[in-house]
């Protein structure tokens, strides 16, 4: 027999340590997003206030067929347990690489502060907690500079715990190939140095190579464990869409060969994306499609011909799906809304989802990469019951609901799909809306400008990514022409901050009220890298009782303290923002943020920038978006003349 001396021995531990240990499967991190109700919305019935949870576990192979309670994930949906999973799209996982099990319980007994078994071959049998998260990710946007490939994140984390969090380094697990979306790898560690204190948000911007358009998982090093999540990688930038707007009974090219008086208007107003495919008259038309450049918003079949490089910067997301809580009568089951959008996970296009209903819509958290609502404060069907709500003195209205319900609904699609971008439909003119019951006396069948631009900025502070203008049809510009201004000054002023809104999130919010206890004020902050945008938003308005409108109230004196994160507090500039310019104010920093004295109504915006350089630069973009609209002229008479 070969004897071994104390030193060969110990070379030969030290050998076997360095062996990957791939024998057998691991739980190696779990994210929860509980659900939430929305105590502002009315409903006519009572709710379901029974709340589950969004779950993902992210395991280490090798692992195959897994168990929840004893039970087949193929069961639990049958039992009503939970409203949809992913597993059954998944393979068994090899040795070494990461999967993610992703299910949505329906209702407490799959909520936060319950636990269930876990089994599955390869993976020791334990009991899992749902417990709310005290930190994690909150937001991750991929940028890129050029070209279709991000080359840069910036993750959120929120810490809610009672200590510092520090942050040292960010892996990417990525697939090997486009078909294996749901077996990830280990690629090399990149520094990702943070501190997130207690109760507090921080910031981490990532330089990486250009990173591949498809799923991946974020495992953020932190010296209170590892934070995960599940991404769909790609280049976020903000789109402004105006819907449906090619009718094939309506002309919208005009007489001149290459130009559409219609679409002149639209990319005036910065309008950049359409829901459409392919456009008789658009899209067999290279002249017309080279002055009008917009990206699609539709199904994109056959994948071979949409997946192409030539193809990825003209394409906005892939949704095709309608109103799935609603489908045509029907509501789609979740599970059926998450295999019809199953072939595009191995493509590099993002899709999205439209939810309608803020009652339900949890059910559906997780499913698309972009999800996006559909929601109206006037003159338009709505889930929630506007007779409801006692915000009037009294008087109960049927023509409208609170505009400022606009951001409770933002907030609750962000929060439900943490961390993916979100995006809205906010309402614009519309020649059809406000017939019979929706009515409720009032003659104007769309919003004024300034419901339409008070439902957009509620939107917009809770930031979204992009926003879509329901629905700018030839027949209803041409009925509303008022409110083209007040949609190119929000277009415009969205050009200007958007690096702020793309590279930002939402960092603090609070509804204000007048000391008899009136609604007065919502505060919002977006918080960016390199600056703050602060909202002051007017929820003082009255509901006209003749013309049945809301109207806002003369300027009135106003002060408003923003909390600022830290490595924005004490900035080194801060001033006003609109369409217009960029305008001083009065303002200090305050213990934690600042204060802001002003005299307005209607709506403000601010900028806490960390550097003089941001007013320079938002500026420069004001003055790229003038010049984009100059080359746009708005022909009034040839836009009315389409529909003679």
């Amino acid at each position: 027999m070969r004897r071994f001396t104390v030193c060969g021995v110990f070379l030969l531990l030290l050998v076997l340590s360095q062996i990957p240990r791939s024998s057998a499967g691991e739980l190696v991190g779990m994210t929860v997003t509980p659900h939430r109700i929305e105590p502002a919305l009315r409903y006519r019935r009572p709710r379901d206030t029974s709340l589950g949870a969004r779950v993902q576990l992210f395991v280490r192979g090798p692992v195959a067929g897994p168990r929840f309670a004893g039970k087949s994930p193929a069961e639990l949906l049958a039992d009503d347990a939970w409203t949809w999973h992913d597993l059954d799209a998944q393979p068994a996982l090899p040795a070494d690489a990461l999967g993610v099990w992703n299910f949505n319980g329906r209702d407490a007994n799959w909520g936060v502060d319950r636990e269930f078994s876990l089994e599955a071959d390869g993976l020791p049998q334990q009991s899992v907690a749902v417990a709310a998260p005290k930190r994690w990710i909150s937001a991750a946007t991929f940028l890129a500079l050029q070209g279709p490939q991000p080359e840069s994140i910036v993750l959120h984390v929120s810490n809610d715990s009672p200590r510092e969090l520090q942050t040292t380094s960010l892996r990417l697990w990525l697939p090997k190939t486009g078909e294996s979306w749901h077996t990830l790898w280990p690629q090399t560690p990149l520094a990702a140095i943070g501190r997130i204190p207690s109760g507090g948000k921080g910031v981490v911007k990532i330089m990486t190579a250009p990173l591949p358009l498809t799923y991946a998982v974020l495992e953020l090093a932190t010296d209170s464990g590892p934070l995960w999540a599940q991404v769909r990688i790609k280049p976020e930038a903000f789109d402004i869409s105006g819907g449906w707007i090619f009718d094939s009974k309506v002309p919208w090219k005009g007489d001149k060969p290459g130009v559409s008086p219609f679409l002149d208007l639209l990319c005036h107003m910065h309008v950049n994306t359409a829901h459409f495919e392919t456009a008789s008259g658009y899209s067999d038309d290279p002249a017309m499609a080279e002055r009008y450049p917009l990206k699609r918003f539709h199904r994109l079949q056959p994948l071979e011909q949409w997946d192409v490089d030539a193809w990825l910067p003209k394409i906005h997301a892939v949704e095709f799906l309608g109103e799935p809580q609603y489908g045509g009568g029907r509501p789609v089951p979740p599970q059926e809304v998450f295999d019809k959008l199953l072939p595009y996970r191995t493509s590099r296009l993002a899709t999205s989802v439209t939810h309608s209903e803020e009652r339900t819509w949890r059910y559906y958290a997780g499913l698309s990469d972009y999800p996006h609502y559909d929601a109206y404060r006037v003159v338009a069907p709505a889930a929630d019951a506007w007779r409801e709500y006692d915000r009037w003195g009294g008087r109960r209205i049927g023509w409208g609901a609170p505009l400022e319900t606009i951001g409770d609904l933002s907030r609750s699609l962000r929060e439900l799909n943490r961390p993916a971008p979100c995006a809205v439909w906010s309402q614009g003119p519309h020649h059809d809306w406000g017939g019979g019951l929706f009515r409720g006396g009032r003659a104007r069948r769309s919003p004024t400008p300034d419901e339409l631009r008070a439902q957009a900025m509620h939107a917009l502070s809770t930031r979204i990514t992009s926003l879509y203008w329901f629905n700018l049809s030839v027949k209803s510009v041409v009925k509303f022409p008022d409110t083209w201004d007040a949609m190119t000054r929000i277009g415009r002023e969205i050009q200007m901050l958007a690096p702020l809104y793309l590279e930002g999130d939402a960092f603090g919010f609070e509804r204000r009220t007048a000391s008899d206890g009136a609604p007065d004020w919502d505060l919002a902050t977006i918080a960016a890298p390199d600056g703050a945008v602060l909202f002051a938003l007017d929820t003082a308005y009255v509901a006209d009782p003749t013309e049945n409108v809301f109207r806002f109230g003369e300027p009135r004196p106003a002060t408003f303290e923003f909390a600022l994160p830290v490595w924005l507090q004490k900035p080194a500039d801060l001033f006003r923002v609109d369409a217009d310019g960029i305008h001083p104010v009065t303002w200090r920093c305050s213990e934690q943020g600042v204060v802001i004295d002003d005299v307005c109504s209607r709506d403000r915006i601010y900028v806490a920038a960390r550097t003089d350089e941001i007013r320079l630069q938002i500026e420069q973009r004001r003055k790229g978006a003038l010049d984009h609209e100059m080359r746009y002229t708005v022909d009034r008479e040839a836009i009315e003349r389409l529909l003679k």
